[in-house]
């Protein structure tokens, strides 16, 4: 019999530790190494320590892919972005990486990607209708 195929937006910790563990030997036997690790640049709250925005991502292969970016409305245009973004690239550099990744939304900051020397590279159209995902790159 087959195994059975099932959808979930919620997996449970083991079932995403199967999928994570495996893709993970499966890269060690291709490459002979692992390398994947997180960045996280957390921007705080300096009164009360309390986490408002920052930026996740992480390195592998020698190259950083940026995931998820956010910084509060009200902190936008004070150079927070620019520093939190040279703070990651710095430690990816460090990491060896030669190349940085990424996608943001036509309506989110590939504008602020592209002053800090990123290239578009492709875009996908996506919803609400009019917007597209745009895949940016940087040579490290």
């Amino acid at each position: 019999m087959d195994p059975v195929v099932t959808l979930t937006d919620a997996p449970a910790g083991e079932a995403r530790s199967v999928i994570d563990d495996g893709l993970r030997e499966y890269n060690r036997q291709q490459a002979g190494y692992i390398d994947g690790r997180p960045i996280t640049a957390l921007l705080t709250d300096p009164e009360t320590g309390k986490v408002v925005g920052g930026m996740l991502a992480y390195t592998s292969y020698g190259n950083l892919f940026i995931d998820l970016s956010y910084l509060p409305a009200d902190l936008r245009r004070r150079g927070l972005g620019d520093r939190i973004l040279r703070a990651v690239e710095d430690e990816a550099r460090r990491r060896g990486c030669r190349k940085a990744l990424l996608y943001t939304l036509s309506f989110q900051a590939p504008a602020f990607y592209e002053r800090h020397g990123y290239t578009d590279f492709g875009r996908i159209a996506c919803d609400p209708p009019g917007s597209y995902r745009v895949f940016l790159a940087k040579d490290l």
